[in-house]
């Protein structure tokens, strides 16, 4: 290998991965899809793994010097990596009125207990992922704020979107705040989401990005060049298996600064007396 091959490919050691929709029935989709952004960073001069990191917690990746890419959620990019990492792009969605690189939050309950209006979800159990999530929780509590709904619900912290979904259609809770890609892919894969209905949404906010680490920040453009490439070249099959449009929206740190806003959780969801 050359001197300036040695210099380019400083990426052996690195780390990649795709967390944020990567369910067990489109596991094979999204390994398409990194099969082909591999390609492409190949293309570009650079040395990725060959497999995705699937550590049952994706967070402590986040923080790596190691990381090449990966995807977060809004929330704890704003609040804690912000300028620890850098931001690559966000994927633009195929979900239904997002603008591109934008998401939003449906607020589910059972079909049979729809909630006639937001005042109603007092005395509801609520049900969300955890509580550094944007779309499970985040999204709701400031729709609920900026309402003036004086709403203070149980809470249940199921660790998934998708065991949220699961404890409304058992009655474990009432209601549950999802982010508008991964209800799509219950309503394909999840039996449980067929009890349930879209009784409100959130406001539409910057998406999920893809990040890499500070060490790579001088490569992040090329790594949304390959992305993009990636996308744009896939089987369409693969694409509408994992929602994705086509391209990234270079979104700024400041696009997703308003995320960082106080978030009104003693007034709206007050914490049990210790």
């Amino acid at each position: 290998m050359s001197d300036i091959q040695q210099q380019t490919d400083g990426t052996g050691n690195s780390a990649v991965s795709l967390p944020m929709y990567d369910w067990p029935e489109i596991r094979e989709a999204t390994d398409a899809l990194w099969a082909a952004i591999r390609r492409q960073l190949s293309i570009s001069g650079m040395a990725p793994p060959v497999a995705l990191d699937r550590s049952a917690d994706p967070e402590p990746l986040w923080s790596s010097p190691d990381l090449l890419l990966s995807q977060t959620c809004g929330y704890p990019y704003a609040n804690r990596l912000a300028g620890k990492v850098a931001l690559v792009g966000t994927p633009v969605y195929a979900v239904t009125d997002a603008r591109p690189g934008h998401y939003f939050s449906v607020l589910v309950s059972r079909k049979s207990e729809r909630p006639k209006n937001l005042h109603d979800l007092a005395g509801m159990r609520f049900a969300y992922n955890m509580a550094h999530s944007q779309s499970g929780f985040a999204a709701p509590v400031r729709l609920l704020a900026a309402g003036g709904y004086e709403c203070l619900p149980q809470r249940l912290e199921t660790g998934a979107h998708r065991a949220s979904i699961r404890a409304v259609a058992l009655r474990q809770a009432d209601w549950a705040a999802i982010d508008v890609v991964t209800w799509q892919l219950a309503r394909r894969h999840e039996p449980a989401a067929d009890d349930l209905v879209v009784f409100a949404t959130t406001p539409q906010t910057p998406a999920l990005p893809l990040i890499t680490s500070a060490g790579f920040a001088d490569r992040a453009g090329a790594i949304a060049d390959a992305f993009g490439n990636a996308v744009a070249g896939l089987d369409p099959e693969i694409r509408e298996a994992v929602f994705l449009a086509s391209g990234l929206v270079r979104f700024t740190p400041a696009d997703y600064a308003p995320l960082a806003d106080f978030l009104p959780v003693p007034q709206v969801f007050p914490q049990p007396a210790s």
